[in-house]
């Protein structure tokens, strides 16, 4: 049976102003999807690039892949949740900035009772982002010194409290005392001032002129260049997001110059292809969060009918942690 949800969509590219609040019929599930009524939705960098037109989709349609609430319905073949189970997914077809949505069951994964609602939409995405920055992509070891910029972001402070937990030395990058105060309190080892200080020399006189074995990179073009300098010969640098805009007309003999490093830029979805592996390492995250090695971190709430607020707040910079969208 199928239902009628509000939900934003976008029919041109553009900034915040171009999503509009529709109602559109949502279909009953299919026989391996999940229709999951949201309580609180995650707001991520990747939500503008589907706005603003960097990552591109069929026009029109809706934004956000990440979410928290409860089934409201199942198709015939899901056999992991049921109707009225608390459930969350980080990962699924755009359309998640709506009051339900039908989602991949491979992709819904079910939700402790001790993690609410807001601090799942908080923590699918931009945790499980972590899982396999940190653990998969180059699986961190203790006594190991890493970069990673905007380490007061969503992702950034993840990983500052998940390196802790590995006893891994995390430089982070951020641009004010508020953030360098908030990456420190949750684990990073020492934080650099990128508005203030040159990066690259503060990494070696931290590490002793040995500079670091990785760096991760999700701000893109202007860290770039920085980014390989920060590396030590033979080092790899993991370019996972593109908040200052996308890489281009890379000269991969700068690879060769700088020491042959390694460069890679992955996807969630390569490292959790299955229902399986999607279970195993939501269980990781949510173990951490349930043991307090990992304290969930919500910078921002925003009542979604203010969802292009929260954008240009996102947009801006002018954010910490993780911010998520609440529906009544």
């Amino acid at each position: 049976m199928s239902l009628t949800v509000k939900a934003v969509r976008i029919e041109h590219h553009g900034g915040p102003e171009v999503l509009q609040f529709q109602q559109i019929e949502l279909a009953a599930p299919h026989a391996h999807e999940v229709t999951v009524r949201h309580k609180a939705i995650g707001l991520n960098f990747i939500d503008i690039y589907f706005r603003s037109g960097l990552y591109s989709n069929a026009l029109p349609h809706g934004l956000g892949f990440e979410a928290a609430g409860v089934v409201e319905a199942v198709g015939s073949e899901v056999r992991h949740v049921k109707v009225g189970d608390r459930v969350a997914y980080g990962q699924a077809p755009l359309g998640a900035y709506a009051q339900a949505h039908n989602v991949p069951a491979d992709r819904v994964v079910p939700l402790p009772d001790q993690i609410s609602y807001e601090q799942a939409a908080a923590l699918m995405l931009k945790g499980l982002t972590c899982w396999y920055l940190l653990r998969k992509v180059h699986e961190v070891q203790a006594g190991e010194t890493i970069l990673f910029h905007a380490a007061a972001g969503g992702v950034g402070l993840y990983a500052c409290q998940w390196a802790r937990t590995l006893g891994a030395r995390l430089i982070g990058t951020a641009s004010s005392g508020e953030k360098i105060a908030l990456a420190k309190r949750l684990g990073a080892w020492e934080v650099i001032d990128y508005s203030r200080e040159d990066v690259v020399e503060r990494v070696k006189e931290l590490t002793q002129g040995e500079k670091v074995s990785v760096v991760y990179d999700g701000v893109g073009k202007d860290t770039w260049e920085q980014s390989l300098d920060c590396l030590q010969a033979r080092g790899l640098l993991v370019s996972f997001g593109n908040a200052s805009g996308p890489v281009t007309g890379v000269n991969l003999g700068i690879l060769a110059q700088k020491g042959s490093l390694y460069v890679t830029r992955p996807m969630l979805a390569a490292y959790v292809p299955t229902l399986a592996d999607m279970l195993a390492a939501s269980k990781e995250l949510f173990g951490l969060v349930l043991n307090g090695d990992i304290e969930v971190q919500i910078g921002q709430r925003f009542a979604w009918e203010d969802v292009a607020q929260a954008h240009a707040e996102l947009a801006a910079r002018r954010t910490t942690g993780s911010t998520v969208l609440t529906l009544d």
